[in-house]
């Protein structure tokens, strides 16, 4: 996805937003400001927006000197997320389809984003919990993620937030695990799981987890290591979490299926959903197993 000019003053509202989450220093606010108004008049439109993303969070732990400022908020919802666990396994085990709802779960999970907003509050998990179970999502597309899991050999699941992806193990206890290999973020960004978060909530206890390299939003494959870019040309299928992963994947011709929360404006355009919505899209006509023995 390209940057649209209505992300333009969002990067700036993030920058300030951000570096008043980590400090109350104005020279800091200031500094961080002066910094993003060079960067957007340089940027290259035609790249995605978590580009810049990578950008503002590089230059607050530049100036804070912090190196994962979100790390205390991303061990609270990790363990918010595992006090819900027994009560969203049980809404999975009762469900007439528990693919479908853990689907729906995992999408509400996405509500946990430091990106798209500059705080999340409890409430708001338990309101996304609730709004999941009645969203409105395709049944098509619901059949057509089924039947792509099914016709797989090797699924990437790229995950997104600390938190959320507690909420991912129940989508992956509905999927054949000698298949999955679970993505985390290489260094800390914002709020997106590492490999900390992946052993903090169980995860690599479930399914294989390995990093991508990066610290960047979503998955900007040539800023990934040389490992993940060829786990990623080889998978199968992809299963991608997320706004920023959709931002930075959704012009890839490969088998991919993006389940996110369309809370911004330009990316629910571009779907063409309305904010809010509850999104389990992709690029359905790709193949999506290969010919390997």
């Amino acid at each position: 996805m390209k940057t649209y000019f209505d992300c333009i003053p969002c990067f700036l509202k993030q920058a300030l937003a951000t570096a008043r989450f980590v400090s109350s220093d104005e020279r800091i606010h200031e500094g961080m400001l002066r910094n993003m108004l060079r960067e957007v008049s340089e940027m290259d439109l035609t790249m995605p927006p978590p580009i810049m993303g990578q950008r503002i969070h590089r230059l607050i732990r530049e100036l804070t000197t912090q190196s994962d400022p979100y790390y205390e908020r991303k061990q609270y919802f990790n363990q918010f997320a595992l006090r819900l666990l027994p009560r969203l396994k049980r809404y999975v085990d009762d469900a007439a389809d528990p693919l479908e709802c853990a689907v729906r779960l995992a999408i509400a999970g996405n509500i946990i984003d430091f990106g798209a907003a500059a705080t999340v509050e409890d409430e708001s998990v338990h309101a996304s919990i609730e709004k999941s179970l009645s969203a409105d999502i395709s049944n098509a597309a619901i059949e057509l993620f089924k039947q792509a899991i099914n016709e797989a050999k090797t699924i990437l699941f790229l995950g997104d937030n600390a938190g959320e992806i507690v909420f991912d193990q129940l989508l992956l206890s509905q999927m054949p695990l000698d298949k999955v290999v679970y993505v985390v973020k290489g260094k800390p960004i914002i709020n997106d799981a590492t490999m900390e978060d992946a052993l903090e909530t169980g995860l690599t206890q479930m399914v294989r987890v390995v990093g991508n390299g990066s610290d960047a939003p979503g998955c900007i494959l040539d800023d990934c290591s040389p490992i993940f870019r060829e786990r990623f040309a080889s998978a199968d299928l992809i299963i991608a979490k997320g706004q920023a992963n959709y931002e930075t994947l959704s012009h890839i011709r490969k088998p991919i299926f993006f389940l996110l929360q369309a809370k911004c404006p330009v990316i629910a355009r571009d779907i063409g959903c309305k904010t809010g919505d509850f999104i389990l899209t992709g690029n359905y006509d790709a193949p999506v197993a290969t010919n390997r023995a």
